[in-house]
């Protein structure tokens, strides 16, 4: 499989993924909900790399980058987009998170010199503008969705969303070089998981108010968050880092930000209320220019 297909698979993953998180990040909070999340996926991929040995693959110079690169991109960044998920909404947070591809395809070129042809650049084109469409226009007509309201000062949530593409973008970033080596995706992303999950840790030792949970973990939450933890982060994350060992920083990162689009579906049969005339008109220009991406 091609890393065009691994990154659309993690966008698919991560829009069920960012819908599941509706309830537990209301329920617990940005903080908790993050924390939890992160244990229950650090668990999994640990498991996951030693079953499969793919410890041994991981060298002791390697692994500051990737605990660099989990606690930009999965600690802040995750926390800061669930911050903004509950605010905002699982569209509208899914906008800000998408402008990440953009940060990483500017800070792929300077970095890696990396570049597209001209038919790529059209593609790209097409997927970025699509999906700007699809969220910042398929609002109207939404107002009594509870999914669409939003909480408290938008510029807020607008900037947390923000800080969460830009850590994105800066988690991969620094990941790139380390994917080009012999170390297994899963153990990498491993590796960023548990160093996330240690600073939410210690974090939460300081007795911080926005650490608390703002209601005590139950069974129900518990086991959607575990599954969440496995969809988003266990597959989709370590998706992405195999599609890096392939595809250049930008490519990925816009493929990856097609989740807004997919969720444009799942959202109709989850709330009932079909997505207006630019949400699918926004929905097709990204499905084209995937296609010329994917072809």
């Amino acid at each position: 499989m091609g890393f065009e297909w691994l990154a659309l698979a993690a966008a698919f993953l991560w829009a069920i993924a960012s819908l599941m998180s509706v309830k537990p990040a209301q329920h617990l909070g940005s903080f908790a909900y993050s924390r939890w999340r992160m244990g229950c996926t650090a668990v999994i991929l640990s498991s996951m790399a030693w079953f499969t040995g793919g410890w041994a693959s991981v060298e002791a110079d390697l692994v500051t980058p990737m605990m660099l690169s989990g606690l930009i991109g999965i600690f802040i960044g995750d926390t800061a987009l669930f911050a903004c998920l509950n605010r905002m909404g699982p569209r509208q947070a899914g906008l800000l998170f998408s402008c990440h591809a953009v940060f990483s395809a500017i800070l792929g070129y300077f970095l890696f010199s990396e570049s597209m042809t001209s038919m790529e650049l059209i593609g790209s084109a097409l997927v970025f503008s699509g999906v700007l469409t699809a969220i910042f226009f398929g609002r109207r007509g939404q107002s009594q969705n509870q999914l669409e309201t939003i909480k408290g000062t938008v510029w807020v949530g607008v900037a947390l969303g923000i800080t969460a593409a830009i850590c994105q973008a800066l988690g991969g970033i620094i990941a790139k070089p380390i994917m080009q080596t012999e170390i297994d995706p899963v153990a990498a992303s491993a590796i960023r998981m548990i160093t996330a999950f240690i600073a939410h840790s210690l974090f939460r030792l300081t007795g911080a108010k926005h650490s608390r949970a703002l209601n005590p973990m139950n069974g129900q939450i518990f086991a959607i968050t575990a599954v969440n933890g496995f969809l988003a982060m266990a597959l989709g994350m370590t998706l992405i880092l195999y599609a890096l060992q392939e595809g250049n920083v930008g490519m990925v990162a816009l493929l990856s930000s097609t989740t807004p689009i997919m969720l444009l579906p799942i959202l109709w049969l989850y709330s009932k209320r079909r997505p207006n005339a630019y949400a699918w008109i926004g929905a097709i220009v990204a499905v084209l220019g995937t296609g010329i991406l994917v072809s």
